[in-house]
Parts: C-alpha cells; structure tokens; sequence
C-alpha cells in the first residue's frame, strides 16, 4: 500500500484542482473573475501567513521583491489573470488540454535560459507537444476561436514562473514562496477589474460559501500535491498528473454540457504522450523534472 499512496495523492491532488476549475468557471458566470481571484488570494496569503507565523518564519522580506523572486512573482499575477479569463471564455476541456504543454513550455525554457541539455529526442518531443496544442487551436480553419490563445498565455506565465523558482534564493522557504504567490495573486484580481471595467459585488450566502469552498479546495489539492511528491517516487508519480485533464474533461461534461470536438481529444492525447515521454527521458538520464505549477518545489 505504501508504494500506491505517492500516486493515490497525486490522483487526488489533480481531482482537487480540477474541481477548482469548476467552482470557478461556474463563479465566473455571477461574479468579476477579479472578485474571485482576490477572494483566493487573500484567503491564500492568510492561511500561508499564519503557517509562517506558527514556525517564525517572516512574511514580509525584502528578496520577494528582487531577483527570481519578484520575477516569479510578477508571473503569479500574470498567471491567475489568463487562468481566470479562460476559465470565463474558453471551455473548461480546452484551457485544460492547453495547460498540459506546460511541462514541454519548461523543458524548453530550461534548454534555452538555464543552459539544461535537450538531446533530439526531448527536442522532438516538444516541438510534437506544440503541434498537439495547434490541432486543438486550428490557426487559420473556421474552428479557430482567439479566446483558446488566453490558456496558451498561461502556460507562458505558468513556465516562466516556474523556471524562475529554479533560480530562487535557497534561503527562501517554501512556505514564503507559497504565501508570496498567493499575495500576488491579489493584485491580478484587481487589475482583472479594471481591465473588464468591473466592480466588487456582495455574494450570495452561496456563492461566498463556493468562494471559501475554492480556497480550501485549492489549498487541500495543494497540500496533497506536497505529500504525493515527498512520500513517492518521481518516476511513479509524477505522470499521474496527467490525469487533471481526464477530470477537467469529464466535470466540463457532466457540469457544463461540453462536448469536446476530436481535434481537442487528438491534440490532448499527442501532447500527453510528448509529455510523458520526456518526463521518461529525464528520468533515464538522472534528472529530476524542473518543478512545475504541478510539482513544487520544496525545501
């Protein structure tokens, strides 16, 4: 049991997320994607705070706001603002199939600005990944809908985020990182109100308990994430969240009567196939994954 209990969480953790994407996908359709992005970073940056508190480690320093760190924070901002509009414009099985060429967005950041060696092979698997995410945009074809560029701006944010944590401070614990992303998070819900022209409203009792829902959510998925990659074995776990998209797919269906087209489904099996088959060559080569949105870093 113990060699399944890695997988089992990194299962559970991609549900948790994908049941994110839903309660604010269904948020979005009544309140400002701006309100429910502040909503999630604030209550982030509490619950992060007062874990911070409980072990004496500082919030507020001075190396969030240089460096990697304020890179990796600017991206943040940047992320939850394309998350959150594709969440509202796009169907919830696009902007997850699109999100899943992020690990191939890294390894191909990690080659090209931190001097990683890509051989052939990894090279043609990512260039294979981009071709499954322009079947599922069809450029040029009547099928092409400007909206699915939004996720493809996420994984831009997301990637680059995540290579920045890379070149992070050791000094810098996980928790502050964590509380720091979460801050960040608040200032792209402001400006996602702005730019929509948008106010803050008074929820309902229903919508302001899905909004407190989406933040344990997220956090829980979170938690389980860390616990899946401290007790198991890399190589077992991490394809595993691959099944986000299996989940996202079947709630965009259940939930919101999508029906995704055999363009989405080719693209997204070519480009979890190219995924998977670098995590492999990482793997066979000695080299743990470069952490993603997926797999943080820890301490």
């Amino acid at each position: 049991m113990s060699t399944l209990r890695g997988p089992l969480l990194m299962v559970a953790a991609m549900a948790g997320f994908a049941m994110q994407d839903a309660i604010m996908k269904d948020l979005v359709t009544r309140i400002p994607p701006g309100m429910v992005a502040l909503w999630l970073g604030i209550g982030g940056a509490l619950a992060f705070s007062v874990a911070l508190w409980r072990k004496g480690e500082p919030l507020f320093d001075r190396r969030a706001l240089r460096g990697a760190a304020l890179l990796r924070n600017a991206c943040e901002t940047g992320a939850v603002i394309t998350i959150l509009l594709s969440v509202a414009l796009v169907p919830l099985s696009v902007m997850s199939s699109i999100l899943q060429a992020m690990p191939l967005a890294v390894t191909l950041g990690a080659a090209l600005f931190l001097g990683e060696k890509a051989g052939w092979r990894r090279w043609t698997a990512i260039l294979v990944g981009f071709f499954g995410v322009m079947l599922i945009l069809r450029p040029g074809t009547t099928g092409f809908d400007a909206a699915a560029l939004v996720p493809l701006a996420a994984v831009f944010f997301l990637s680059t985020r995540d290579l920045a944590t890379k070149r992070l401070d050791s000094g810098i614990s996980s928790l502050q990182v964590s509380a720091w992303g979460f801050a960040a998070v608040i200032p792209g819900g402001l400006l996602l109100l702005a730019m929509r022209g948008e106010s803050l409203v008074v929820p309902s009792a229903g919508d302001a308990a899905l909004l407190t829902l989406n933040v344990v959510v997220g956090m829980t998925a979170y938690v389980m994430l860390v616990l899946s990659t401290r007790t198991g074995n890399i190589a077992t776990t991490t394809p595993f969240r691959y099944a986000r998209l299996v989940f996202s797919m079947g709630l965009g269906v259940v939930l919101f009567g999508e029906r995704p087209d055999i363009w989405t489904l080719t693209g997204s099996v070519v480009i979890v196939g190219a995924g998977l088959y670098t995590l492999v060559r990482e793997i066979q080569l000695g080299r743990r994954p470069v952490p993603t949105a997926e797999t943080p870093t820890l301490p």
